[in-house]
């Protein structure tokens, strides 16, 4: 296990006397996918804001490649290969597909985001730096085969393609390490098994690690190489898809026990 990749140890984190987070430690190995599953409620957002920069954790400590990232901006952390999606589609509905997935690559424009899109000033640099990120987002796009969609307003199109456009934004940052709020809440079973596919290709050819928050437990058992229960804000246990499935806890709160 490479424990310089990617490790949470002994995270706390209270709102109003409420103990969201309490002493939670992982480590992810780089190239996985590690899932968090838990009821609502358990902390499992928490636990993404935290690393994400949105909250800063009472206790504990999040290193990132062997650097500490707990008490970092959201923006420096994403500057360090930390992407993410969140559960509710955060995308414009007024902009196209492109132009969704080029806000993507905000962190790495040096003319600034809305300059390089449209190239305001029109100057040589701007110009060849706009044609770049475009190149880039255009290999996004044939990667999620969302070219007969690519200058569609993404108001108009499915929920199931919108939450794959999010996708393709998170990917233009280009992270090694890329954080999935429920990707797949609120899909029918096809678009699922859509999303399913597209989740193990950025794992495979991209060679992006994966955490993932899902509710869906036959999704979550089929892809994960591991996987970590929590409730009411502490670890119930963390192991393989199979070991976790035998868990009496598990069983009892999150798949159902058989009588």
């Amino acid at each position: 296990m490479d424990s310089s990749f990617f490790q949470v140890e002994h995270l706390s984190i209270s709102f109003g006397g409420i103990k969201a987070l309490q002493d939670i430690s992982f480590t992810m190995n780089k190239g996985e996918i590690f899932s968090v599953i838990g009821p609502n409620g358990a902390g499992k957002t928490t636990l993404f804001n935290c690393i994400s920069g949105l909250y800063k954790p009472d206790l504990g400590n999040i290193r990132f490649k062997d650097k500490s990232i707990e008490n970092k901006k959201p923006d420096t952390i994403a500057r360090m290969g930390i992407a993410r999606t969140f559960q509710n589609i955060e995308l414009f509905s007024n902009m196209n597909t492109m132009a969704n997935i080029m806000l993507g690559r905000h962190i790495h424009m040096e003319t600034g985001l809305f300059k390089g899109m449209f190239m305001w000033g029109k100057s040589a640099f701007v110009a060849r730096e706009e044609i770049q990120h475009r190149e880039k987002v255009e290999k996004i796009i044939d990667l999620l085969e969302l070219q007969n969609i690519r200058d569609k307003f993404v108001g108009a199109l499915p929920y199931g393609t919108q939450k794959l456009i999010e996708l393709g934004r998170a990917l233009a940052l280009e992270p090694t390490l890329l954080l999935l709020d429920e990707p797949c809440a609120g899909m029918n079973s096809e678009e699922k098994q859509d999303m399913i596919f597209w989740i193990k290709d950025v794992q495979d050819d991209l060679g992006i690690s994966i955490l993932l928050i899902e509710h869906d437990m036959k999704m979550v058992m089929d892809i994960s190489d591991r996987v970590m229960a929590i409730n009411f804000g502490k670890t119930v246990t963390l192991g393989t898809p199979a070991q976790v499935q035998q868990n009496k806890e598990v069983l009892k709160a999150y798949i159902g026990e058989e009588n």
